[in-house]
């Protein structure tokens, strides 16, 4: 594989199942040339915080169903507000809305303010895991590798790990399911810049993984 800035190109014949994730910022995405481009699943930003809702998230989620895509939701962790009131969040903008993923919390360090500790972040963190358990819905993880090693190793390793790794493919100890190898990645029916991401298995894995996940 060959790495660049910012993306890695993956083997297609190792790693067939080929995803993207889209929020507001991607625009108005035409599907049915998205899925005309080998891709099997839509990753959409759906909330952030205690109360931020991305506008076109049901939109990108029923666009994508409706060409057949495998979708999932994912929302963007905040160190400064409590882990509850971020679960209630993400759960009323997924509420009705049909998914093939586990809920997805995206863990980084990036976009949050650097005082919080490690013991608060996680405390957090595993408060809204709790709630969003509570409600009957399973948790899936997001995060780079200082993320991962921060605040995800020996503490949420029973949870399924999207990991973002941009110059090399992740090590095998770290155990992930999806791998986000591109943040310049271009695909039909993207206007511009598109993350890449693949899962980690053919497709028999793939959907062996969404029927136990969800």
């Amino acid at each position: 594989m060959r790495a660049s800035s910012a993306h890695v190109d993956v083997d297609r014949s190792r790693y067939p199942v080929k995803g993207i994730d889209v929020s507001a910022h991607n625009g108005a995405v035409n599907y049915a040339r998205v899925a005309a481009d080998t891709v099997s699943f839509v990753l959409a930003k759906a909330s952030e915080g205690v109360s931020f809702r991305d506008k076109k998230f049901v939109m990108n989620v029923e666009s994508a169903r409706r060409q057949g895509l495998r979708t999932g939701a994912y929302h963007f962790f905040r160190f400064d507000t409590p882990g509850f009131r971020q679960a209630q969040n993400f759960l009323r903008a997924v509420d009705g809305v049909v998914l093939d993923f586990p809920l997805i919390i995206d863990v980084e360090e990036w976009g949050n303010a650097e005082t919080f500790t490690t013991a608060e972040v996680v405390a957090e963190l595993r408060e809204m895991i709790d709630c969003l358990n509570e409600a009957g819905r399973k948790v899936m993880i997001y995060t780079n590798k200082s993320g991962y090693d921060r605040f995800i190793r020996f503490r949420f390793d029973d949870l399924p790990l999207w990991v973002c790794s941009l110059r090399h493919e992740p090590a095998t100890s770290v155990g992930w399911s999806l791998w986000q190898h591109s943040h310049k990645g271009h695909v039909h029916g993207v206007v511009g810049d598109v993350d890449l991401n693949t899962f980690n298995g053919d497709n028999e894995e793939f959907l062996d993984f969404l029927f136990k996940n969800t």
